[in-house]
């Protein structure tokens, strides 16, 4: 007589344990390595450094042990990971620039919002216990996400910091409003596709096999692209602009499967994009450099920046000069927009596929949550953000190595920027969340 074998479904905690030990060993040795080859030397703060790493990722894992025990047993490590390594990163450019003659504390800095980040996301898990409790709130999310998105253009609160008017000032510190729009908008986008994928996947007039919508179902799309194009123009930020409506353009194709939507996104931020470069100075300014960055006139102007994160990339290699051995101070703002120009510098086009590998990992368990949750406003939640992080880290990739034009966005747990670190810590804890109740569901019915 014939065995059947049950398929066991483990939660993978500790597994999740052993591979938060080797986050941490890569934060601590790459920390280890900046200290020894650029500063003072391996001191007894290395020490201190390990052992609150540690402690926090303990505190971690207990509580995603005690109330999210199935979640993705990988998502939390790899992040830490990144995390890590991006603190001893933004470490060495500190470094950098006090052999300039420039002393900074960014380093010290980052590691106090690497902390309140993940105590928030620690909160987020604990607190919240199903994720479809945020559908309740989604057109209060989109008026939220619209609100922050243009909080930088009031007089008075806004601030200009680079030529990008993206910042406010809150309590004499500067906050980054669109990182939190990002994830209030991902929200309103799948509670309103839920409600209305029915009319905006089956309705509407064919042309060449492709099924395109109604004029009156475009109404939610255009406002979006609208608000896109103000933000490209009025803030003087490509890579919000981007990154906002290639979310919505995602998520409406994830949502209906329809091609035609792609199409018509791809189309209207094409010909927004083309029409700011003509009419808007400044936005010309971002494709002259792009286009012509070794040009020497659009250096001195332009491109001067993007330029040095090229040779530095290029001086190193295949396997890089070494943590510490570069000379990343060379490249303005390096400790933020400009970090993938360091990582490549000093470990390697080898170091920067091994980061990009943990993005893709990253991406890869946010969409095996959205493939294994059951209801569709998870689906979406995590295909959305897992979506927006993968666009990010296209962008910012993108344009360090000049494969499209420069933008202002930063590197998600890599670079310097409290108000992104606090955002993608969040983020990553909604993926927490949809994961838990994914892999919740597939451990029922099989048991």
């Amino acid at each position: 007589m014939a065995t059947v074998s049950a398929l066991t479904v483990r939660a993978g905690r500790n597994s999740e344990a052993g591979l938060l030990a080797i986050a941490i060993a890569i934060g601590v040795g790459a920390r280890a390595f900046v200290d020894h080859n650029a500063g003072p030397g391996i001191g007894p703060g290395l020490a201190v450094y390990a052992v609150v790493l540690s402690l926090v990722a303990l505190a971690a894992h207990l509580v995603m042990r005690l109330r999210a025990a199935w979640a993705d047993p990988v998502l939390l490590p790899a992040v830490f990971a990144l995390n890590a390594l991006g603190l001893a990163l933004i470490r060495r450019v500190d470094y950098a620039y006090a052999a300039r003659g420039r002393e900074t504390a960014f380093g010290d800095t980052q590691a106090l919002w690497a902390l309140l980040g993940i105590t928030i996301a620690i909160v987020v898990v604990a607190v919240l216990k199903d994720h479809r409790l945020l559908r309740r709130y989604t057109y209060t999310a989109g008026v939220v996400g619209l609100v922050l998105l243009l909080l930088p253009l009031v007089p008075g609160l806004g601030r200009t910091v680079n030529g990008a008017q993206i910042w406010i000032s809150v309590l004499g510190r500067s906050a980054q409003p669109g990182e939190v729009a990002k994830i209030v908008f991902v929200l309103f986008f799948a509670g309103y596709l839920v409600t209305n994928r029915d009319t905006l996947a089956l309705a509407g007039p064919k042309f060449l096999g492709i099924r395109f919508p109604r004029a009156r179902d475009m109404g939610p799309i255009l406002v979006v692209w609208a608000t896109a194009l103000v933000v490209q123009v009025y803030e003087r930020d490509l890579g919000a602009s981007l990154l906002f409506f290639g979310i919505f353009v995602a998520m409406l194709y994830v949502a209906t499967e329809r091609f035609s939507w792609v199409l018509i996104g791809l189309g209207l931020f094409f010909a927004g994009a083309a029409l700011a470069g003509t009419v808007f100075g400044h936005v010309g300014a971002r494709y002259s450099a792009w286009l012509n960055a070794l040009d020497p006139e659009v250096y001195r102007q332009y491109s001067y920046q993007l330029v040095q994160g090229l040779f530095g990339m290029a001086s190193g290699g295949l396997f890089g000069t070494g943590l510490g051995e570069g000379s990343p101070g060379l490249v303005p703002y390096a400790e933020s927009d400009f970090i993938v120009a360091a990582l490549g510098e000093e470990l390697g086009l080898t170091g920067v596929l091994a980061v990009l590998t943990l993005y893709v990992i990253i991406v890869q368990r946010a969409m095996r949550a959205a493939i294994g949750v059951r209801d569709g406003f998870g689906k979406l939640v995590a295909a959305g953000l897992g979506f927006a992080l993968a666009l990010q880290v296209f962008v910012v990739v993108g344009g360090v190595t000049r494969v499209i034009p420069l933008t202002g966005i930063t590197t998600p747990f890599l670079a310097y920027g409290g108000s992104a670190l606090l955002a993608n810590w969040v983020v990553i804890a909604l993926l927490l969340r949809v994961s838990d109740q994914a892999r919740r569901s597939a451990g029922e019915a099989v048991t």
